[in-house]
Parts: C-alpha cells; structure tokens; sequence
C-alpha cells in the first residue's frame, strides 16, 4: 500500500489537491476525495460510538469495522486497487443474521433514539448511507470494484440493527414512528 505519513504540515495542499496512495494528485473536491472523506467521517463517528458502554461482542464488531473501513479507504485511494474483500462483506451478513435473531420482528417505523449508544448508532447508519451514495456516484464515473459498494450497503443494515440491539441492552426498546394526522383549516 502507499506511502505512510511521516510529517502532517506538508503544504502540499495548499494548491486545492491532495496525493492519492498511487503518487498521483487529485484536486480536494473530486468525488473521489469526497467519498474518502465520508468513509472517513463514518469511522470518526464510530469511534465516538466505542466510547459507550456496549456489550463486548458489539464493541468487537465495531473495531473489526474500523479495520474494515480502514481498508475502504485505502481501496478508494489507490485506483485500481483492491483491499476490500468478498469475505469482509460475508462477515457483515453473518453478523447481521446473528443479531437479527433475538430482535423482536419491526412492526412499525423506528426514530433515531433511545439509549444514547442506540443515538450513536443511528448517526453512524445516516453518514454510512452518505458514504455509500459517493462511492455510488463515484463508481459512475470511474470503475469501481463492488465489494466496497456491497460493504457500506450491508454496513449501514448492521449500524441500524445494532441501534436495536443497544436500546436493549440500555434496558430500553426501540423508539417507535407514530403517525399524527394532520388538521386541515377549511
């Protein structure tokens, strides 16, 4: 993989670009910057989801997610390049299929809410879902492999099952939709 950073102040952005991990340059707003930049966003986001309370298998999944989007980017940035495996998204399935198991069946729409983590979660699922509209649109103008569209896709299922799976653990429920009728003035 490319070059690893020795110095952060480089300046060498300061014209509007920034190096890719094959040598080349990019200017800062390319859809390929930006869709590094949400993939990013979603792994600082989790981050601040680690430092709840959670149980210890989620706690696991989520750094194994990290890793996982840290491979993300690594792909996004070398074009051409490949880190993102079929496995990795295997393991998202797998796991949704494990925690989905003890969930109640979904009778009606969920708001974001609840527990705190639960909260977290949901953030997480919003910035995945915007991490998985910019590699879409970047995968319409250059090629992409599929594995890193298949990865946040199942991704953003998992953040939004696992916000189920915290309110119960926070000994809550899901915070359910309920939808008011509107008041028409004749």
């Amino acid at each position: 993989m490319g070059k690893r950073l020795s110095a952060i102040a480089t300046r060498t952005g300061d014209d509007g670009t920034t190096g890719l991990g094959d040598g080349t340059r990019t200017r800062k707003d390319s859809l390929r910057i930006r869709a590094i930049g949400e993939v990013d966003e979603l792994n600082s986001h989790l981050g601040v989801l680690l430092t709840e309370a959670l149980p210890d298998e989620v706690r696991a999944d989520l750094v194994d997610i990290q890793h996982d989007l840290f491979d993300l980017g690594g792909e996004l940035c070398i074009p051409g390049f490949s880190m993102v495996a079929d496995e990795q998204v295997a393991r998202l399935d797998a796991r949704l299929a494990h925690y989905n198991a003890d969930l109640p069946r979904l009778e009606e729409f969920i708001l974001p809410g609840g527990s705190r983590a639960a909260a977290q979660a949901h953030v997480c699922r919003a910035v995945c879902r915007r991490a998985e509209r910019a590699i879409v649109e970047l995968g319409t103008h250059e090629t992409l492999n599929a594995a890193p569209r298949q990865y946040v896709n199942r991704l953003s299922d998992l953040l939004f099952v696992l916000a189920r799976v915290l309110n119960r653990f926070a000994g809550g429920a899901d915070v359910q939709w309920q939808q008011r009728k509107t008041q028409t003035s004749g």
